[in-house]
């Protein structure tokens, strides 16, 4: 049986601004709980990324591998997880433009976990830590934006 989360947030940097971070794994560490990342293969995390790229995300000392499966410049970022777990797990941050200015960020995902009965510990958990993502990622392209104004 497959669960769902959904987490909003809103940031007040247009929704190119907030996907350029999302593109560029190496602001990650800066805005969200992730400890480090690398790019799967030796790629530049500091460069863009694109669909078919691995990430490894470290928190801590859980690892985890999400390839990115789907980008829709400055308002979809599609990813999956393939390590940990889960059986399966596919994660999208939708951008849209707010009526009141800035992105209304939406990062949800389906997912179902390897270990039967666990599926609700792991809604309230990646509820919870995805929030966190989301808030980040919106505070940090505000900030940016500020830095850096068009």
């Amino acid at each position: 049986m497959p669960y769902t989360y959904a987490v909003t947030s809103h940031s007040p940097a247009n929704p190119g601004a907030v996907f350029t971070v999302l593109v560029h794994g190496a602001t990650w560490p800066s805005w969200s709980p992730i400890d480090a990342v690398q790019i799967e293969g030796g790629g530049d995390p500091e460069g863009p990324q694109q669909v078919g790229d691995t990430r490894v995300f470290r928190t801590g000392r859980a690892v985890s591998r999400e390839r990115i499966v789907e980008l829709v410049a400055d308002r979809r970022f599609g990813y999956e997880n393939v390590s940990g777990p889960f059986r399966s797990y596919r994660g999208t941050v939708e951008l849209a433009e707010a009526p009141r200015g800035g992105t209304d960020i939406t990062w949800s995902a389906a997912f179902e976990p390897k270990l039967r009965l666990s599926g609700p510990f792991w809604r309230w958990y990646l509820t919870r830590f995805m929030q966190r993502m989301a808030d980040g990622l919106a505070e940090y392209a505000g900030a940016a934006t500020d830095r850096n104004p068009a």
